[in-house]
């Protein structure tokens, strides 16, 4: 069936894709941050331990980071449209499948694996495989915005669950999510096409026809024995290992840390959930700015120095946190520090693995890498639960998450790289 797209904007159609990407970005980053308003509901209205939440929670971060070799390989063979839509099916229906639970491991499996799968397949590979597809130049900018769009849906996403959670409950916040996912299906028919060349458009930037990068080979590949062979090609190098290690610590101090237990290390220190939450928001909004300069800053300098920049603020805020007095001052600094480099690390962790493993290969090795992040992320989000649970608050947590990003800035500046022609398409 043909679908009537507009096609008069040319080549800056490329930008039309990019806000609809930018949207379910967004509507996956709220689902997978809905965890961190729920722990506390789920825990009074059902009686589970935050140890048994916490489970559920660091399964999903898990499965988001894991599915996203698999999913890059797959929009290559099935098509990146059709897996997005198949992705916020499961979405939506697993998160309404969640109101009618009443047993853990019924939070486990909708919660932790079917939204994990579902929300995996709408994540940072997502958009470097629209990146890399859509665009010719200014890709670091794009990434830059399209990772901004995951953390900052992350961020600001909360204070609203957090508000309707006090109004309606857990159940109120289950539907919202649900809903939100469902109206982005028609959306995503109409307004994305497959590739630039559906639409008879070059990449934005292009002069003329990108080569097909392998294309027609990938094609006859199962995606499951592409990803895997692409991570097998890519292990051989040093270069994956370095880029793996410090994806998993920006993981393990990011949205598996701060995204699921900053609320609560707020309300242990006496804090109301939506000032906490309001924390958060501020967090999102400096982290808009500070991802896209740093897709800015990745198209102009070593993004290798970039990374040891970020890591190392990042880990001073982490450390500094837990000693202040948390009030209103204090945490405001914590939250323009931190937020401005929350995901900064992203467009130059793409562009160092599009450099070292190639246009092909690239996405799905990033896949894999990213599946590091969230490997470190669900690594967080249990410990930091279990080390509540054990010593009674979350200091060490924090203190501990914060001397590994130091150790990830130390790290960064050992990978290599190479430096490449530019090549365009996927």
């Amino acid at each position: 069936m043909s679908i009537a797209r507009p096609t008069f904007l040319g080549q800056k159609y490329a930008f039309v894709v990019v806000a609809v990407i930018f949207v379910c970005l967004l509507a996956a980053a709220g689902l997978r941050s809905s965890p961190s308003v729920l722990l506390v509901p789920w825990e009074k209205s059902f009686g589970w331990s935050r140890d048994t939440t916490s489970l559920a929670a660091a399964i999903g971060i898990f499965l988001y980071g894991l599915v996203g070799p698999f999913a890059a390989a797959l929009m290559q063979s099935f098509g990146i449209r059709r897996t997005l839509l198949c992705a916020l099916v499961l979405m939506s229906g697993a998160t309404m499948l969640s109101t009618l639970m009443t047993e853990a491991w019924h939070l486990i499996a909708t919660w932790g694996v079917l939204t994990g799968l579902g929300s995996g397949a709408i994540a940072l590979v997502m958009g470097a495989t629209i990146t890399n597809r859509w665009f010719a130049t200014n890709r670091g900018l794009v990434m830059g915005l399209l990772t901004a769009s995951t953390a900052t849906g992350t961020l600001i996403f909360i204070p609203v669950l957090s508000m309707l959670s006090e109004i309606g409950g857990w159940e109120t916040v289950t539907w919202t999510v649900a809903l939100a996912a469902a109206a982005l299906i028609p959306l995503v028919w109409w307004l994305l096409p497959e590739r630039p060349s559906d639409m008879g458009l070059l990449p934005y930037g292009a002069t003329e026809e990108p080569p097909p990068a392998g294309q027609g080979q990938l094609l006859a590949q199962n995606p499951l024995v592409f990803a895997v062979a692409a991570l097998g090609r890519a292990s051989k190098k040093a270069d994956f290992w370095f880029l793996f290690a410090t994806f998993w610590i920006c993981g393990f101090t990011t949205n598996g840390l701060v995204g699921t237990h900053l609320l609560s290390f707020c309300g242990d220190m006496g804090l109301a959930v939506t000032a906490a939450a309001g924390v958060l928001a501020l967090m999102g909004f400096f982290d808009l700015f500070g991802t896209t300069a740093s897709g800015w800053l990745t198209d102009r300098y070593d993004p290798r120095k970039l990374l040891f920049m970020y890591y190392g603020l990042r880990g001073l805020s982490l450390v500094y946190l837990p000693y202040t007095d948390f009030s209103l001052m204090s945490l405001s600094i914590f939250a323009v520090f931190y937020g401005l480099d929350w995901i900064a690390t992203v467009p130059p962790t793409v562009k160092l693995a599009v450099e070292a493993f190639g246009e092909r290969d690239g996405p799905v090795v990033f896949g894999w890498i990213a599946a590091g992040h969230q490997l470190g992320a669900a690594s967080a989000a249990f410990f930091a639960g279990w080390m509540r649970v054990q010593q009674g608050d979350y200091l060490q947590a924090f203190v501990i998450a914060g001397v590994t990003a130091v150790i990830a800035a130390g790290l960064s500046l050992l990978i290599r790289g190479r430096k490449q022609a530019a090549l365009v398409g996927v």
